[in-house]
């Protein structure tokens, strides 16, 4: 995947030790911008993407030609009025748009990394976007906001800089991986690394792309971002441009050919190993245990004004799990709000035109933005 591109980078020179002990350092970033940034510095929302997201958040991505990933949410008179606010969002390090992942050249080497890349962690991702702070002189930022991986980038945040955000908006996430979802993410990285053009994560020196089990990949982790309710009233089963069976294993039903082609159109814009390294980060995420336990200790520092928001009908992050959240904000006595929106779209609800969610959003951020 060849990801030299004209994408707007800042280089970060100083060194940044990695949770798994290795140090980085001259390493880029990756990052879109939307909005004018005020005079007084305090109009910027950072948004943090989730595991296959990218910076290009809303407008038309610019590499795929696509609408941008959260176009229903960010934009001109949107819940992120970009007429009002300075949004930033990038590309997290293991990611492979840009920002610093296995597809970048080994220095030490001159190869590509693949899997010698350092196994990285959300706070890692979280640590390395904050330069984008200094970066733009921000001192204080209005708000934080994501949604799943974003979500637990969102949290990891505020935690690690309690006085750098106002608001603080954690969306269908968890504070934790659960086991479920490890394994979930254990089966996309199965399919990878079973794919014989895997080559050990060498294959881009080699010339080969794991593509049918990164298809694979992509295909068993978007079953979880839908609910069983969504898949019946869209897809039942219906059979795919045919009056009957066919009697063979070529795409009957209409759900298998939506997903055969949602598998074959990720192929060409992410990469293999990316999708291994992030993974592996939100399966090591857990937010409690970085406290000896304690949830409520991690934001015990910081005066922002919470707004938590989870979807009915998300298996994947379920409204209990955005709850524990709350309570261990409530147990500290933090400004938090919760909400629970009624959607039968699963986890991808964030990332649809949800008016309910949309408005809450607005709400809370127009509120939040008068007694700025």
């Amino acid at each position: 995947m060849n990801i030299e591109r004209n994408i707007k980078t800042i280089i970060v020179k100083k060194p940044l030790k990695l949770d798994c002990g290795k140090t980085i350092e001259n390493f880029p970033i990756a990052f879109e911008t939307y909005g004018d940034l005020n005079l007084k510095k305090d109009n910027a929302i950072l948004v943090f993407h989730a595991l296959t997201g990218d910076q290009f958040v809303t407008g038309i991505n610019p590499i795929t030609k696509k609408e941008g990933w959260w176009s229903y949410a960010v934009g001109p008179g949107k819940a992120i009025d970009t007429n009002k606010y300075f949004v930033i969002c990038s590309n997290v390090i293991g990611g492979c748009m840009g920002s610093y992942g296995p597809s970048h050249i080994n220095d030490k080497t001159k190869k590509i990394f693949g899997t010698d890349f350092p196994v990285i962690t959300i706070n890692d991702m979280v640590n390395a976007q904050y330069n984008l702070l200094e970066y733009f002189g921000i001192k204080k930022l209005f708000s934080v906001t994501g949604g799943s991986m974003g979500g637990m980038q969102v949290l990891q945040f505020i935690s690690n800089f309690p006085n750098k955000s106002k608001t603080v908006i954690p969306i269908a996430t968890t504070s934790s991986h659960s086991a479920q979802n490890i394994a979930f993410n254990e089966l996309g990285r199965q399919a990878i690394t079973a794919d014989n053009n895997w080559r050990d994560g060498t294959y881009n020196s080699n010339n080969t792309n794991p593509s049918k089990g990164l298809a694979v990949a992509r295909m068993a982790a978007h079953i979880t971002y839908l609910s069983k309710k969504g898949l019946q009233e869209k897809f039942g089963r219906k059979l795919q441009e045919r009056e009957d069976l066919k009697f063979g294993f070529d795409a009957d039903f209409q759900i298998e050919s939506y997903l055969r082609y949602q598998g074959s159109v990720f192929v060409d814009r992410f990469d293999a190993n990316s999708y291994l390294y992030i993974t592996r980060a939100m399966d090591y995420f857990d937010l409690a245990k970085q406290f000896k336990g304690n949830l409520s200790d991690a934001f015990k520092e910081t005066k922002a004004k919470f707004f938590i928001i989870s979807f009915t009908s998300d298996w994947l992050y379920p409204t209990q799990e955005n709850k524990d959240i709350v309570i261990a904000l409530n147990s500290i006595g933090a400004d938090v709000g919760f909400v629970e929106i009624e959607s039968d779209k699963g986890h991808d609800s964030f990332l649809l035109d949800v008016p309910d969610f949309l408005n809450a959003l607005k709400n809370f951020l127009n509120k939040s933005y008068l007694e700025n």
